[in-house]
């Protein structure tokens, strides 16, 4: 009798450690479908990158998503999660991107500050100039609807060639840049009402370049003005109004 009573605790703690694994694998299970759902729009190549980064968390290791031969490194899982939606937003926007016919001045990428948003000169300025015409309005517009709900902090980067300035009203290209960045900035927060206290302007002049400033095509590249949605982990470390009041 007192063996059959052993047999029964034995067979219970069993019971209890074969119900904790299976609640694990439900766990691991209701995470990858999500994130699967979540990715519905994401194409197979992009996909896969995130796949081996996810991969990565779920077995302990190091992740990374991999962007050309560079190789953009997770910190953490919840990080990971974020940059997951910031893909997912990305491919939004190139898909909104086509929807306004300005796809081929519009571009995305991952980078381990978060998704940079490359927007041509040719969609938002004249030459020389930082007043937003009717099509900026248009590409704009587009950028709101897709970012406006997300609680990043977004960066507005302005960006020339190494093409010199000399006006009354900007003087080189930094004043150029810095212009072009802020009346992005007060379109955002004017017209869309962006929270300012969550976005910022920059200008770095020609010296920011993504492509050799030796061709026209190569050039026209680098005048461009940068959207930048920081990473949650990044966002968190921008200064706050509380910290300028200390």
């Amino acid at each position: 009798m007192a063996m059959a009573r052993r047999i029964r605790r034995d067979d219970k703690k069993n019971l209890d450690r074969w119900l904790l694994t299976y609640a694990d694998l439900i766990t691991l299970l209701l995470a990858f479908f999500v994130v699967m759902y979540s990715l519905s729009r994401v194409d197979a190549k992009k996909f896969g990158k995130i796949q081996e980064a996810l991969s990565g968390i779920l077995n302990g290791g190091p992740a990374a998503i991999s962007e050309g031969k560079k190789a953009i490194p997770l910190p953490d899982s919840g990080d990971a999660l974020n940059f997951v939606k910031l893909q997912s937003v990305g491919e939004a926007i190139k898909e909104g991107a086509k929807e306004v016919e300005k796809d081929t001045l519009i571009n995305t990428e991952i980078a381990e500050r978060g998704l940079i948003i490359h927007i041509m000169e040719q969609a938002l300025f004249k030459s020389g100039s930082a007043e937003l015409g009717p099509e900026a309005r248009v590409v704009l517009d587009l950028m709101a609807r897709k970012l406006k709900d997300m609680s990043n902090h977004i960066r507005i980067e302005g960006h020339t060639d190494n093409h010199p300035i000399h006006t009354a009203k900007y003087p080189s290209n930094w004043e150029l840049s810095s212009d072009r960045s802020t009346q992005v900035l007060r379109y955002l927060t004017e017209t869309h009402n962006f929270d300012p206290r969550k976005m910022s302007a920059l200008g770095f002049g020609e010296f920011r370049p993504i492509a050799d400033n030796d061709a026209d095509d190569n050039r026209a590249k680098n005048r461009r003005v940068d959207i930048v949605v920081l990473t949650e982990q990044m966002s968190a470390a921008e200064p706050s109004s509380q910290h300028y009041q200390q």
